[in-house]
This record gives structure tokens, C-alpha cells and sequence, in this order.
């Protein structure tokens, strides 16, 4: 039996669970499981390892797609301008650290743009930060970070987020869990009066599935994408590196 997993912390709602779950169903991968793997810290991966020896490949989310970067073994799949890991390949015991999160979100990202989207403003500097990031670099679509305090990469805080700041930067990206189900009355801070239907907003969270962050912006014309698609582009990708040389 081929056992792959998630590791984060908590883990009450999995997309990759349920996705992997109904992909080996259709395709008839009796052979395949998996398993959500909740550790509370990220020390606990070598015993996690230990107990489940048929591990052949990981998915990690919050919060550990930076802390993971200490336990690998092999970072060749990483971009050398991408300091975060969501997919882990296990080879002879060996942990290969891959980014498929900028997969995802380039291609889901890429049929939305507009000639006019040459700024961006992105939300929140976590793990889930550094994709987007780097797919804005590939893009050539300058940027600016916006956190509650200047660090990490930060050039912005939310109080420093003005109509003009908005105005003039028509992409805006929710890297942040805000609104995430069952918090779904949260959004991030900012200024949605100065939104127009010159706007995009993508957020990458995807439960549920119209989030407040996008409701503030359809309401104001804007074109609005949730994070489901960017999810699928990053667990095909995913899939495809587990799978990547390997006898059938």
C-alpha cells in the first residue's frame, strides 16, 4: 500500500485529504491511500517518519512550509528565490523538498490578468506568501507585502493601507487564513471602498467558497477567484513529482 499524507497543525479541514481521497476512487488506485497527519510541532516529523516507514510522499501546510526547510535532505526542486516547501517526496528514506503551490497559482493566476495589472498588493508574509511572490517576480508584476508589522519581507502594514495605496494597485492576493470556514465574518483590514471593477482579488483561501474578502470586492465590480483552482494545480503537481521516475 502507497501511503502519502498531509502534515500541519491544526488540520480540522483538508483539501488535499478529500482530493486525493476521491482521485484514487476514480482512478482506481486501490494501491494508494491518504492521511491527514496533525503534529503540533514540527519536531515531531523524524517519529512521525519513524511510525509510518511506507510514507512515499508529504504535503505540508500551515504552519510549517518554512520550518520543514531544516528537515530536508534534498532541496533541488526548490526555487532558489522560493524559501518554502509544501510537497515532500521520500526516497529511500531520504525527504526531496518541491514548491508546487507557485504551480498552481501561476496557472489558475495567468487567464485572469488584464493588460492593466501591473501592481499588486499581497496579504499577509507567511509560507503560503512566498509563491505568490515568486510567480509576481516570474510575471514581472511589481509588488508590495502588507503584514500587521514591517518584518519578514513586509513594506507595508494595514494602517498604512490608504484609498490611494488600493486605488493604485488593482491585484490584490489574501495569503492570510482570514475567513477561512468557520471563520467566515473575517477579512483582512483594508480599505474595500476603494475597490473598483478595475480590481482583481484572489484569495487563496477556498472554504467557503465566496469568501467576506470577495464579497467586499463583487460588490464593488471587481473580479473575484477563490484559491480551489490554485489547490488542484498544486496537488496534480504533487502527484506527478511522487510519481516521477518510479516503476508502475
Amino acid at each position: 500500500m502507497r501511503l502519502f499524507g498531509l502534515i500541519g497543525y491544526p488540520l480540522s479541514h483538508s483539501f488535499s485529504r478529500d482530493y486525493f481521497t476521491r482521485k484514487f476512487e476514480v482512478e482506481r488506485r486501490a494501491d494508494c491511500r491518504y492521511e491527514l497527519f496533525p503534529i503540533a510541532s514540527i519536531t515531531k516529523l523524524p517519529e512521525l517518519l519513524q511510525h509510518h516507514p511506507d510514507l512515499e510522499g508529504l504535503n505540508v501546510t500551515i504552519p510549517y512550509k518554512e520550518e520543514v526547510l531544516a528537515y530536508l535532505d534534498v532541496k533541488d526542486g526548490l526555487p532558489e528565490s522560493l524559501p518554502a516547501c509544501n510537497c515532500i517526496r521520500i526516497r529511500n528514506g531520504r525527504l526531496e523538498g518541491f514548491n508546487t503551490d507557485w504551480i498552481g497559482f501561476e496557472h489558475s493566476l495567468k487567464p485572469l490578468l488584464q493588460p492593466h495589472h501591473k501592481k499588486a498588493l499581497v496579504l499577509g508574509n507567511g509560507g503560503a506568501s512566498k509563491a505568490v511572490i515568486y510567480v509576481l517576480q516570474r510575471l514581472g508584476i511589481s509588488y508590495e507585502v502588507v503584514s500587521r508589522k514591517l518584518h519578514d519581507g513586509s513594506t507595508l502594514t494595514y494602517e498604512q493601507l490608504n484609498f490611494a495605496v488600493v486605488r493604485s494597485h488593482p491585484l490584490i492576493i489574501n495569503t492570510t487564513p482570514l475567513g477561512t470556514y468557520p471563520n467566515v465574518q473575517e477579512c483582512p483590514p483594508i480599505p474595500y471602498d476603494a475597490l473598483t471593477d478595475q480590481h482583481l482579488l484572489y484569495d487563496l483561501v477556498y472554504n467557503p467558497e465566496l469568501t467576506k474578502f470577495m464579497q467586499q470586492g463583487q460588490i464593488r465590480g471587481a473580479t473575484v477567484r477563490n484559491g480551489y483552482d490554485m489547490l488542484v494545480g498544486q496537488a496534480e503537481a504533487a502527484w506527478r513529482i511522487w510519481n516521477e521516475g518510479r516503476m508502475h
